[in-house]
Order: structure tokens, then C-alpha cells, then sequence
């Protein structure tokens, strides 16, 4: 495991735990009024590390099945499906460890209460992850005409899938990179600000808050109003957000 994927697990193992700690000491609609402290602890924190289990998977699903989505809704649909899933986690816990079972006619209600929790737990995650992130804009560079080959490290992350390819783009999806390649896409568990870093030695941007691109990648540039696409080798297609619009304009991107 690398430092920056330790980084990662760390900063959001730490985040669960205070989330954990927060619904322990608010004891959301009573669930474990009757419980020892720790035991709701473990309680409350097995629900919340099930949601950020369940959150990347659905995730992933949404978006093969409407890749065009926004990551914002993408995330919204994912938390309806989470807090289905933690409510059923909460039933089955109910009925089978703490012979306490949640009547039927509550089980709507509880799920609407999930729900919220759901929702603010997501919301949490997402504000950690932006402030985490690096800013907009960042770029990469290669080395100059003439100049020995760089060592680009990031090279070294590739799974075995897409090794040698040439990337074209890295794309943020939950808590993993989408790496787009000359052989191909595939998934890497990293940030992309650390990406970025270590995408230093060849020729790209960051396009968008979820987006670096490598600048040979680009094929052609689709413009509907004020919205700017990157259209790249292998049919990905970039965003450029609109802080970064000008200075790409400017450094001849399109």
C-alpha cells in the first residue's frame, strides 16, 4: 500500500469514527437508548462504515447506467440507495441481535430518517474531500525539447490491465481514480491532487475539479454555450470548469 492511499484510508477511517461518535452521543430516534456506551458505539459506526462501503459501489453503478450524470446527483441517487441499505441493516440488527424488532408500519419512517442521516453523512464526506483536494487548475509538465525523459511515477500505479498504455486522462469517481489509457480505463484508489503530483514529467492540466487531461489527448473541443467539453482520444470527453476556460484558451489548448 502507498503513502498516499494510506493518507486516504487514514483521513476517512478518522472520519467515520467522529461521524460514529456524533450519531453514539445523539442517539438518532432511540435505536440504542438501551445499550452500553460502547456497544452503541460499535453500533452506530458498523452502520456508518456499511453506507461508505455501499456508497462506491452504487455509485459505480449509476453512472454505467447514466454515465452523463454530474458527480453531485450521481452521489444524491447513491445515498437513496445507501439509506435503503442501512435500514435494512438496522431491521435485521433490530430483530436478530437485539430481539427489538422495528414494527412494519415504522419501517417507512425509519427509513426516512436514515435517510437524512444518510444524506448528512455524504454531505460530511464531501466537504472533507474538497478540502482536501487540490485546487482547480493544476498543471503538469514534461521535460523540455531535449532534455532526458522524465521519471513519471504515477506510471508506476497503473494495474497490469492498462501497463504501457499512454494516459490520456484521470478522471475522480468516489474514492478512485479512473485512469483513461491507450489500452483502456481502469480503476486506481488514490486522490487526484496526489495524482496530479505525481503525473509531473508529462504534458497535462487539471480541467476540472475531477479532471486532469494529458494535452496530446485531446482530440477536439465542443463548446454548447458557456460549457467547454474536451473530447479525447478513446471517445473520454473532459470537462473544462469555468474558472480554467481562459487559461488553457490561453495556453493554446483550444
Amino acid at each position: 500500500m502507498t503513502s498516499a492511499q494510506t493518507k486516504v484510508i487514514v483521513r476517512e477511517g478518522v472520519t467515520l469514527i467522529l461521524i460514529g461518535a456524533f450519531l453514539t452521543i445523539t442517539n438518532p430516534f432511540g435505536a440504542t437508548s438501551g445499550l452500553p456506551l460502547l456497544s452503541s458505539f460499535a453500533y452506530w459506526t458498523g452502520l456508518v462504515f456499511l453506507g461508505w462501503l455501499g456508497g462506491p459501489v452504487f455509485s459505480r453503478l449509476i453512472q454505467r447506467v447514466a454515465p452523463g450524470l454530474s458527480r453531485e446527483i450521481n452521489i444524491a441517487i447513491a445515498t437513496v440507495f445507501v439509506a435503503a441499505l442501512v435500514t435494512s441493516a438496522i431491521v435485521v440488527v433490530q430483530t436478530v441481535v437485539l430481539s427489538d424488532p422495528v414494527p412494519r408500519s415504522y419501517w417507512p419512517t425509519l427509513y426516512m430518517l436514515v435517510l437524512a442521516i444518510s444524506a448528512a453523512v455524504a454531505a460530511v464526506s464531501w466537504l472533507v474531500e474538497r478540502a482536501f483536494a487540490g485546487p482547480p487548475g493544476a498543471v503538469t509538465h514534461a521535460p523540455a525539447a531535449g532534455a532526458p525523459a522524465a521519471s513519471v511515477r504515477f506510471l508506476e500505479r497503473l494495474p497490469a490491465k492498462i501497463k504501457g498504455g499512454v494516459i490520456y486522462a484521470v478522471s475522480a469517481e468516489d474514492h478512485y481514480l479512473r485512469v483513461h489509457t491507450s489500452k483502456g480505463a481502469d480503476l486506481v484508489l488514490m486522490r487526484l491532487s496526489d495524482a496530479i503530483v505525481e503525473l509531473e514529467g508529462l504534458e497535462g492540466a487539471q480541467t476540472h475539479r475531477s479532471w486532469w487531461v494529458a494535452r496530446d489527448a485531446v482530440e477536439s473541443v465542443r463548446r454548447e454555450g458557456d460549457k467547454v467539453t474536451l473530447v479525447l482520444k478513446g471517445a473520454a470527453e473532459a470537462p473544462v470548469s469555468r474558472p480554467n476556460v481562459r487559461p488553457l484558451r490561453e495556453a493554446g489548448w483550444f
